[in-house]
């Protein structure tokens, strides 16, 4: 069985948009959208770059959840985002930033979604200590709204701002 225990948080700063050095952190452009039909799971289709990649995501009563991913062709993953996926879709760059003894993946969405940055840090177990940069904020982990498969659902740019948080909203 396949765990994921991953945990996010908003992003306050731009600090982690460059190394300690000053030179721009690289990012992959992330299209994902999700097939309809299922409510025991999300069923996801991702375009990271030019690698196609299927997910299965089912939530768990912890902070777990079971996940299975496969590669597919990317001309596969392309065609099903254009024609099988639901509308809208997730846009997103993804960088991924080592910061004490874990990377953490930080989601630049585009689109409609855009102005929203949060971070995510993947876990071996679900108390397992980490460093958090001084870029993080507020964990978002149990806020459902931040669900990538909601946010194409209920995009950020439609919530009423005042629930809105983000570095580029204030």
């Amino acid at each position: 069985m396949a765990l994921e225990i991953e945990r996010k948080f908003l992003v306050v700063s731009d600090a982690w948009r460059c190394d300690s050095a000053g030179v721009p952190r690289p990012g992959v452009r992330f299209r994902q959208g999700y097939i309809p039909g299922s409510e025991a799971a999300a069923v996801r289709v991702r375009l990271e770059g030019e690698r196609g990649v299927l997910t299965i995501k089912a939530r768990t009563e912890t902070l777990a959840r079971l996940e299975y991913e496969y590669t597919i062709p990317a001309s596969d993953a392309l065609e099903m985002l254009d024609n099988v996926c639901s509308k809208p879709q997730i846009d997103k760059i993804r960088y991924c930033i080592a910061h004490g003894a874990h990377t953490w993946e930080v989601d630049e969405f585009l689109g409609e979604n855009a102005g929203l940055i949060v971070a995510e840090i993947e876990l071996g177990n679900e108390n397992e200590s980490f460093e958090r940069p001084a870029w993080v904020g507020e964990e978002v982990t149990q806020d459902t709204r931040y669900l990538n498969m909601n946010l194409a659902k209920h995009p950020y740019s439609a919530w009423d701002l005042p629930n809105r948080q983000g570095i580029n909203d204030k």
